[in-house]
């Protein structure tokens, strides 16, 4: 599975980082229809955690995984062949699907195999997960330079192949155990219905408080680039540095940094620092806008440090509590929902901070703050959620195999 998120990964860095050209100069939409397409893409993206989660509970996982990475190659090849922009639509709306679920999947099947070494699993996978976008990006970068149509195009080609080696790869998984789908015997008395995250208020409102906290990730694609464009103080070249430099410290730290929530009271109380980290962020750029080139980019890169380390604090605690607060015999129900912060804070993310660019040094501040306050609502919402689920006792089941 490690390797898949290497494969995955580094293809999606080859589109990641030409996909607006892409659509750009090679089919000839327009900044409206690019955005369109993305926000549109995006918005039936969010379907697929919860769709594919629930499907989890009831098909073998890595079956699942395979058809949906199949789902994603012929959603990018078929990109490829067409410059009408409805088909467009839909194939992009098809990937983002595939692209949604297959996320959610892989983070019930690390559970599912990892147990209570889940929290490393995670460190471990985001930190190859990162090293495959830079080397997808590196790549791309350098394949920019040709500046053909052609070299677009086998960018393109090369993220669908990988989603075809990362299929082939899954084929060689074994299904892990699923407490959703037991062995009954005669004597087994009747099966209860699995618990609905639906109806679940509790989970649903920490699934709330993790849309906010998601928002880090909007901070280095839209918020810092543009501050950055804006400023007339911060040298332009920067952004492109402060990105190098977040994938740096994610491959070097997000190992060391997991030890601190291997349980999930660790996990928990790492939200205290995580909020103090959000509230520095926010105030380092605020800050930025103060003194000249040299002090600009000082603040700059220490918020771009911040956030960093409040992305892969939030990791490791996300990670954790989601599985935590999820019933064994519905846990890819309510991964699946909890996906839906990520997906949502795509759409929600560039807006708050393109808010907080308009509105200056007062709107940063807020933006951190307004994240380090979730937070600390965060840590008393999980509280008594947990204390609740210790309260249930957890299920007996048995491998399929």
């Amino acid at each position: 599975m490690l390797w898949i998120a290497l494969v995955d990964r580094t293809g999606s860095g080859l589109w990641a980082a030409v996909s607006v050209l892409y659509f750009t100069y090679v089919i000839g939409l327009s900044v409206a229809q690019v955005g369109t397409l993305a926000a549109v893409s995006g918005a039936i993206g969010i379907a697929g955690a919860p769709l594919g989660g629930r499907i989890a509970d009831r098909l073998p996982l890595t079956r699942v995984l395979i058809s949906l990475q199949i789902l994603r190659a012929l959603a990018s090849l078929a990109l490829l062949t067409t410059d009408n922009y409805a088909l467009l639509l839909a194939f992009s709306a098809a990937g983002s699907f595939g692209d949604r679920a297959a996320n959610v999947l892989t983070k019930l099947y690390a559970t599912r195999v990892s147990g209570p070494d889940r929290v490393r699993y995670q460190a471990v996978t985001r930190t190859v997960a990162n090293a495959g976008w830079a080397l997808g990006g590196l790549t791309a970068a350098a394949a920019l330079t040709i500046g053909t149509t052609t070299a677009y195009q086998w960018l393109l080609a090369g993220d669908a192949l990988s989603f075809v080696a990362v299929a082939l790869l899954t084929v060689r998984c074994a299904e892990p155990p699923s407490p959703a789908r037991t062995i009954a015997t005669s004597k087994d008395p009747a099966p209860t219905r699995p618990a609905n995250p639906w109806r679940d208020r509790g989970y649903l409102a920490y699934v709330a408080t993790e849309t906010v906290l998601f928002l880090d990730d909007a901070v280095f694609k839209v918020g810092l680039p543009l501050w950055i464009a804006h400023s007339d103080r911060a040298p332009h070249g920067l952004a492109p540095m402060l990105m190098v430099l977040n994938n740096l410290m994610v491959v070097a730290l997000q190992v060391p940094l997991a030890r601190f929530g291997a349980t999930t009271a660790a996990a928990r109380s790492l939200l205290l620092p995580l909020s103090g980290a959000f509230a520095l962020g926010g105030v380092a750029m605020a800050l930025s806008a103060t003194g000249g080139a040299f002090t600009a980019t000082l603040f700059l890169t220490a918020s771009a440090v911040a956030f960093t380390m409040a992305e892969m604090l939030h990791a490791t605690v996300s990670w954790e509590l989601s599985v935590a607060l999820a019933p064994g015999t519905a846990q890819g129900a309510y991964l699946g929902v909890h996906g839906l912060a990520q997906s949502a804070q795509r759409s929600i993310g560039p807006l708050a901070v393109t808010v907080a660019i308009a509105t200056g040094p007062l709107g940063w501040t807020a933006f951190g703050a307004t994240i380090a306050v979730t937070c600390v609502f965060q840590h008393h919402l999980v509280r008594d959620q947990l204390s609740r689920t210790a309260l249930s006792v957890p299920p007996v089941t048995v491998s399929e195999h």
